[in-house]
């Protein structure tokens, strides 16, 4: 995925609506890279590592790779690491950055509103903003489709992105609550894999190549992960590129030969076999 963020002009409908996003993005960080890159970004939004920051909105920073620091006028510096959400409140200063030796890929999305104020002040607390989710593929897949829908900016997608945020938030008081992350090794193997299919389903995936990342032979690799999810990688990230041309067939005007490609599929007549095969239609009678 290519880096990508957007500021969003808020007008008196959002701020009727009682919660507006005000910016999203994504953001890959190699390693020995300055932090953060200041030119792309609003000077309200620009911070040094000396200095910090104070923000006037909600933020949830999701890292999905690598690691870094995170501090605030709340909490001491603390190691975030792939598979954390932290959370940045109003009027509380803060810093944050990648490991120079390691990087990190990070996706934000800013919000706030009367509703928001509400639930933040109520479920969650600056004293304790980072949230351990693991490499959750329903948070990534929450945080890619408020990036797309801003990126489309169809009419209404201000209202739409809200709500997903929404989500976002329950899912994060959610795993505050009640989910614990695993300790058993092979669950962390196929959390890992499955998150990483999730992530690229614009085209084919090197399973041998994917199970070369985890202290496994690939044979046992493809066992356990069939055993833990009922499919074979493969199958499962065939699945994963489905699913995705499905809800593209749904909410976008792109052609069919365009989601066919969007999703990995050199071949429309390949792309519209296997569509159909999954979903009992081709892709044109099931717009």
């Amino acid at each position: 995925m290519e880096n990508y963020h957007k500021y969003l002009h808020i007008s008196k409908l959002e701020r009727e609506w009682g919660f507006y996003i005000t910016t999203v993005g994504y953001c890959k960080t190699d390693k020995n890279m300055h932090y953060p890159d200041t030119r792309q970004h609003p000077e309200d939004h620009g911070f040094s590592w000396n200095k910090g920051r104070i923000l006037d909105g909600y933020y949830i920073v999701f890292i999905t790779s690598g690691s870094g620091i995170f501090e605030s006028a709340e909490t001491a510096a603390q190691e975030v690491e792939a598979g954390s959400c932290f959370i940045l409140f109003p009027g509380v200063w803060h810093r944050y950055g990648p490991s120079v030796h390691v990087g990190w890929e990070e996706y934000w999305i800013g919000f706030n509103g009367s509703y928001p104020q509400q639930l933040m002040d109520k479920f969650f607390e600056p004293q304790n903003p980072v949230v351990k989710t693991g490499l959750n593929k329903q948070l990534l897949a929450l945080f890619t489709e408020i990036l797309g829908a801003v990126s489309e900016a169809q009419v209404g997608y201000p209202q739409l992105v809200a709500g997903i945020t929404m989500q976002v938030l329950g899912l994060l008081n959610k795993v505050k609550l009640t989910e614990k992350i695993e300790d058993d090794p092979e669950s962390v193997w196929v959390s890992q894999a499955t998150f990483l299919l999730q992530q690229q389903l614009h085209g084919h995936v090197d399973i041998e190549a994917l199970a070369g990342r985890f202290p496994i032979s690939y044979s046992k690799f493809r066992k356990t992960f069939k055993r833990h999810t009922g499919k074979s990688p493969n199958q499962y990230h065939l699945d994963l590129r489905l699913d995705k041309a499905e809800e593209l067939l749904r909410n976008t005007s792109l052609s069919i030969k365009e989601i066919g490609y969007h999703t990995g599929f050199d071949s429309p007549y390949y792309f519209s076999r296997m569509f159909k095969a999954k979903f009992g239609l081709s892709p044109k009678h099931f717009r």
